[in-house]
């Protein structure tokens, strides 16, 4: 990992004015407005953190893997990276990292997916496309915008490890993350976040054994300078 790639953030869980832990395997989503600060820690280690943004006053504006990668010339988010719309503007910069690499083509897993990678007996297991489906259906911030199944695009999976190989195929490879291991991202518009912390069993994103993620929002921190 360059040294680029490893910053440490300079601020204090104790100034965060949302400071929440997610279970293992359960959808979390707040608004995060513009110039506030989010960070997401990896309390067990090798935890899987499917992750979607939304404009917060136009959901059909989100995050979008494929101007995110194309702009940058990278698969993987770390320090320094931007975090495009599709409609091309920066909606996040990641500001803090201490894990080094986040995968941004893996996906979220789904019934679908985990019958035909893992066998028909697997198709009623929890998904992230199940959490997602939950949230969108029951979280105000949603409900109010009219989102639906419709707008799920292609996620982020912080802390998750899907090198491509040579070949050009994916491979679902042990996490590179470890207990208390942090991304942080300061917010260039109103966002929605969308998590959903995976229930994957199946692979080892998150080593077989989903764990609990903490979640911290600072409001536009002055002094955002980091190690």
């Amino acid at each position: 990992m360059s040294k680029k790639q490893f910053v440490e953030s300079r601020l204090d869980p104790e100034t965060a004015t949302v400071d929440e832990v997610c279970p293992a395997g359960e959808p979390w989503v707040r608004l995060l407005t513009e110039k506030q600060v989010f960070r997401i820690v990896d309390l067990g280690g090798n935890q899987a953190v499917d992750t979607l943004f939304y404009n917060a006053s136009h959901a059909f504006e989100r995050y979008s893997a494929t101007d995110t990668i194309r702009r940058q010339k990278k698969l993987y988010l770390t320090t320094g990276s931007k975090l495009y719309s599709n409609y091309g503007n920066v909606m996040l910069d990641i500001v803090a990292d201490t894990c080094g690499r986040h995968d941004t083509i893996g996906g979220a897993c789904a019934a679908e997916s985990n019958t035909v990678r893992y066998g028909l007996e697997k198709f009623p297991m929890h998904s992230c496309r199940d959490n997602f489906l939950h949230a969108l259906a029951h979280e105000p911030v949603c409900e109010h915008l009219g989102m639906s199944k419709r707008d799920l695009p292609s996620n982020i999976n912080f802390f998750m490890n899907v090198p491509v190989s040579e070949a050009g195929g994916l491979e679902f490879a042990d996490g590179m993350s470890a207990p208390f291991k942090y991304v942080e991202m300061r917010a260039e518009m109103d966002v929605i976040v969308l998590i959903s912390n995976c229930p994957q069993l199946n692979n080892p994103c998150n080593a077989y054994n989903p764990t609990p993620i903490r979640l911290l929002i600072w409001d536009d921190p002055e002094d955002m300078s980091f190690d």
